[in-house]
């Protein structure tokens, strides 16, 4: 496989989303949750440690599915020929992005900013539009083989 081919398994300009959608989050999230305090109401309802609780518990799961998932993908330096459906891969589609996804939970079961909400909201869209595109690229690569495997495997929830 040429290295173009290897390149265009990612929708064009996917670094510049990676960097600036948690970017924009975390300015948000931090402005919200500790200097404004604009829409963080819902913390006198839950005490610090059990959003502490939820936050670790969270994040220890999406640094697994991340880890997973490059331990799955990155075996060599060049993209997989086969299609991957072992590991993480069994349970989800996009085990990678799920991970990152869950990052912000984290950071918004922490806080409990609705803003950060709202702005989790088009953070999933743009992933959401990523993981199609890349789901795309590879049914044009597997064929039958993905379109089997997406009936089979969950896009972001994992399923047992």
């Amino acid at each position: 496989m040429s290295e173009d081919a290897n390149n265009e398994r990612e929708l064009p300009h996917n670094h510049l989303y990676q960097v600036l959608l948690p970017t924009i989050f975390i300015i948000i999230w931090f402005l919200d949750s500790q200097l404004f305090q604009f829409s963080t109401i819902l913390n006198q309802y839950v005490p610090l440690v059990i959003r502490f609780i939820g936050f670790a518990l969270i994040l220890v799961t999406a640094l697994f599915f991340i880890y997973s998932s490059h331990q799955a993908i990155f075996k060599s330096n060049t993209p997989s020929n086969t299609l991957i459906r072992e590991g993480v891969f069994k349970y989800t589609r996009n085990p990678m992005y799920f991970g990152i996804l869950l990052i912000y939970i984290s950071l918004i079961a922490l806080s409990l900013s609705l803003v950060s909400i709202g702005v989790f909201f088009f953070v999933f869209l743009a992933y959401n539009k990523i993981a199609d595109y890349e789901g795309t690229i590879l049914e044009d690569l597997f064929g039958d083989e993905y379109v089997k495997y997406k009936s089979e495997v969950s896009k972001w929830i994992p399923l047992p």
